[in-house]
């Protein structure tokens, strides 16, 4: 008796109708934040696409990617008028083979600039024209390509005053008397060249309530008030250990964005360790650490139907921006190592979107 009814266990459970309807444990970001309804994605450089431990991880891992340099204007308008698309055809090249979405890195910004830009001279009015000209010939081309763009990226200082910078008074396209203005006619100019792309306003540090992200919700209220085209505001969120307490109210200032209608992203985090002279973390501890902030933001981004998407800025930490930054002092700051083997960070992620239930993502 105990036999035949081994022999029927074994049967049913071996039945590979079964082991079709039993759910699979999501072994890749990729595949658990398909599951939930949200875009795992990364910031790239398509000079690395060769390579292919770089590419077969970010396909394997990531449903959307966005280029760290290669839209931005430096390249993209290297010279008046003359513009190169090379670079972020190639990322768009990339990510639609694969299935992956292309998040726009960005339209206008303080930094960045090419050389005939910041010294050129300009009167405002022929700035405004210069200005119209970018944003309207970027965000055309890749119409269709982009889902979303980072219209103006880092207008605020940590006062949440807004900066100096070519576009707002130095010398400004003629709107530097009127505040968040300009900010508001770039948002313009990029829905008339793509009406169908989301449209944010993208900034560091202003991931919990504070002088900066009140600022920003300041404007993106008026904004949405007035009838201007923006549909989410991206956080940053370049991260250290002791920015736990900054994170205390994340999902605070996530809320008030959401009751705004507006869609939250996570655009570039990572979280930089102190490091040795060879890359390492000093205290191995602290890769526990910074898994546990990791874990903490993409748990309150998947409560949150209003944060549609989770992004590192890069993946590997062979190719992290952090250590030249930062002249060597903090590094490892991505959720795989230089040899793209998936650190604590990795598992801190993936284990939150696997926790996470379904939801319609609202991304289109």
């Amino acid at each position: 008796m105990r036999k035949n009814l081994a022999l029927l266990l074994l049967i049913v459970f071996s039945s590979p109708a079964l082991r079709e309807a039993a759910p699979r444990r999501q072994r890749t970001l990729r595949e658990a934040a398909d599951r939930i309804g949200i875009l795992v994605g990364a910031a790239v450089d398509p000079r690395h696409f060769s390579e292919p431990d770089y590419a077969g991880t970010l396909a394997r891992e990531f449903n959307m990617v966005e280029p760290e340099n290669a839209m931005k204007w430096a390249l993209t308008e290297p010279a008046p008028g003359q513009f190169d698309f090379d670079p972020g055809d190639a990322v768009v090249s990339f990510a639609e083979a694969r299935q992956m979405k292309v998040r726009g890195h960005n339209l206008l910004w303080y930094e960045h600039n090419p050389k005939w830009l910041e010294s050129g001279q300009f009167t405002p009015a022929e700035l405004h024209g210069v200005m119209q000209r970018h944003i309207t010939t970027v965000a055309g081309h890749y119409a269709g390509h982009v889902f979303a763009w980072d219209v103006v990226n880092e207008a605020f200082d940590s006062s949440g005053v807004l900066r100096h910078s070519i576009w707002f008074d130095q010398p400004g396209i003629g709107l530097a008397d009127k505040g968040t203005a300009y900010i508001e006619q770039a948002f313009r100019w990029a829905h008339e060249a793509d009406p169908k792309a989301l449209l944010f306003y993208n900034d560091y540090a202003a991931e919990g309530i504070n002088a900066k992200s009140d600022a920003i919700y300041a404007m993106v209220k008026d904004f949405k008030q007035r009838g201007v085209p923006i549909d989410g505001v991206g956080l940053q969120m370049h991260l250290s250990l002791g920015d736990v307490d900054k994170l205390s109210s994340l999902d605070a200032n996530i809320s008030r964005l959401a009751a705004l209608g507006l869609q939250v992203q996570i655009t570039e985090l990572d979280v930089g360790l102190p490091i040795t002279s060879d890359g390492q973390p000093r205290d191995p501890a602290d890769t526990q650490r910074q898994a546990d902030l990791y874990a903490l933001v993409a748990r309150t981004c998947v409560t949150s139907p209003a944060c549609t998407a989770f992004q590192t800025w890069g993946f590997a930490d062979k190719y992290s921006w952090i250590p030249g930054f930062t002249h060597g002092a903090r590094g490892a700051g991505l959720p795989f190592d230089t040899q793209y083997q998936p650190k604590p960070a990795f598992e801190g992620v993936l284990n939150a979107f696997r926790s996470a239930n379904r939801r319609s993502n609202p991304t289109r």
